[in-house]
């Protein structure tokens, strides 16, 4: 079976009490929202993936102001031709804020749209699990940029 390795970086961006997203084709054929960032090139810094996947899809120019964590996940996927990839992704988690630019939607992207949302409407929104881990570390800071997974 292959081995993919995907190092990711993100941004959770919060003001006024409210948390900027970026919304993402899902597999079932809708929507979810996502946070904004994405998968590090080759060679780039963690720290410029987040800037860079920001600008892409939000339209925002931010500062990274801290690192808040990691969150790690591994699983069995499809993959071309009725095989399966053994996947494990690594997600670096950063809390930036807003420096300049203008809030916009990407083109031609991984994602379709970009708002803001009120921190308390977060549950409700159709949304992946990252969310809810990024929103964590960014709420509870723990020394050791790690938060258990909540059971499903």
């Amino acid at each position: 079976m292959r081995k993919k390795l995907r190092v990711a970086a993100y941004a959770v961006c919060v003001r006024d009490g409210q948390l900027l997203l970026a919304r993402s084709p899902a597999a079932d054929g809708g929507h979810e929202w996502v946070l904004p960032g994405g998968g590090m090139d080759h060679g780039e810094h963690p720290n410029d993936t987040v800037v860079r996947e920001l600008e892409e899809e939000t339209g925002y120019h931010v500062e990274v102001t801290g690192f808040l964590g990691m969150d790690s996940i591994h699983h069995v996927i499809p993959w071309r031709h009725r095989r399966k990839v053994d996947q494990h992704g690594l997600r670096l988690v950063y809390e930036a804020t807003i420096v300049g630019g203008e809030l916009r939607n990407e083109i031609g992207g991984s994602t379709d749209m970009a708002a803001w949302h009120p921190l308390d409407d977060v549950p409700g929104l159709t949304r992946v699990g990252l969310i809810d881990i990024a929103l964590r570390l960014w709420r509870e800071r723990p020394a050791v940029g790690r938060v258990e997974h909540s059971p499903k």
